[in-house]
């Protein structure tokens, strides 16, 4: 196998499960434009699992090439197609942690992508999305890691979150380098510039913030979360998380004895505090909603700065981050 061959391959997962709408056409789409493919992703639907993982079970994975012929691929040689059982955390240990180099030894994935989504994850849904655990589980393993959703339920609208993922993709792409800096984490540089100095009072000063978030995203440190609108106006915006509140999230239902109940989770409303630069606002003014997370929590030494964020909200015409911009 040929260097090139070898090199640039984007690795996709998702929550949904491998058949989702969402994987097939995000797989169509990239495969038509000449990407190179592997997908790694939860035989069923996991929504909602967040960062569960399996523990000290064994989980099984298999091929799924029965699904080429009627995914309708227009360079098969160039997609592989795996299912795992288990959650999408799952899905990133296993492959990034040697089940990839031991089921294709010569693939080294350049990028993980997670989605498309079928629903929105924005504000608190970042705690609760498998979609975004595993973009997250991928950044603790040192990948650069893109979350996409397409804030609807209504599959008929997912052609439109899918223009706009690959789009973004292949914005990526063009700065990003063609090799992971630090898959599985060889190296520990606590000298990083925009690492937080937590505990210190001490506000820091950055000389370069740009090339300081680039290489938090290189390093697995920073992830990227995009949300399209259905009806998206092709411009992208930089934002923060927003303000969302799921209401009467609980439905009820008594049995004939009144001593037991049956509990049913699915939020009947959502209400939305408007907050400036948040993906909730974006998406609701028709814009792509990109938001630079870090991965770690908030006290981790490998925390992201919370001064350096600001800068991550910087865009430019298009509504990309400033910090895709090389230079």
């Amino acid at each position: 196998m040929t260097e090139d061959s070898t090199l640039g391959w984007l690795l996709l997962t998702n929550d949904d499960g491998i058949e989702a709408i969402g994987m097939k056409k995000l797989v169509q789409k990239l495969n038509s434009r000449g990407h190179k493919v592997v997908v790694f992703a939860p035989k069923d639907n996991h929504s909602a699992t967040g960062m569960r993982i399996n523990l000290m079970r064994p989980i099984e994975w298999r091929y799924r090439d029965d699904l080429f012929q009627s995914w309708n691929l227009s360079s098969p040689e160039n997609v592989k197609l795996l299912e795992l059982e288990g959650s999408p955390c799952d899905t990133m240990i296993v492959s990034l942690d040697g089940g990839l180099q031991h089921i294709l030894p010569d693939i080294v994935p350049r990028l993980v992508v997670s989605g498309v989504n079928l629903g929105p994850n924005m504000s608190q849904d970042s705690y609760h999305s498998g979609t975004m655990g595993a973009a997250r589980e991928a950044g603790l393993y040192g990948m650069p890691a893109i979350a996409s959703s397409l804030a609807s339920f209504d599959d008929t609208n997912m052609d439109i979150a899918i223009d706009s993922t690959v789009e973004f993709v292949e914005r990526v792409l063009e700065f990003l380098p063609m090799v992971p800096q630090n898959l599985r984490r060889p190296n520990l540089d606590f000298d990083q510039e925009y690492l937080s100095n937590w505990p210190s009072p001490d506000s820091l000063e950055f000389s370069n913030a740009n090339e300081s978030l680039r290489s938090a995203f290189f390093q697995g440190d920073l992830m990227l979360n995009l949300n399209v609108p259905t009806d998206w106006s092709g411009q992208f915006t930089s934002t923060r998380l927003g303000m969302r509140w799921y209401r009467d999230a609980i439905s009820i239902q008594n049995d004939d004895s009144h001593s037991t109940a049956t509990f049913t989770i699915g939020a009947a409303s959502i209400d939305h505090t408007p907050i400036g630069k948040s993906d909730c606002d974006a998406v609701e003014v028709e814009k792509a909603s990109i938001s630079c997370l870090p991965t770690w929590p908030q006290t981790h030494p490998l925390a992201v700065d919370g001064q350096i964020l600001k800068h991550a909200l910087e865009e430019d015409q298009k509504g990309y981050p400033a910090w895709f911009n090389l230079g």
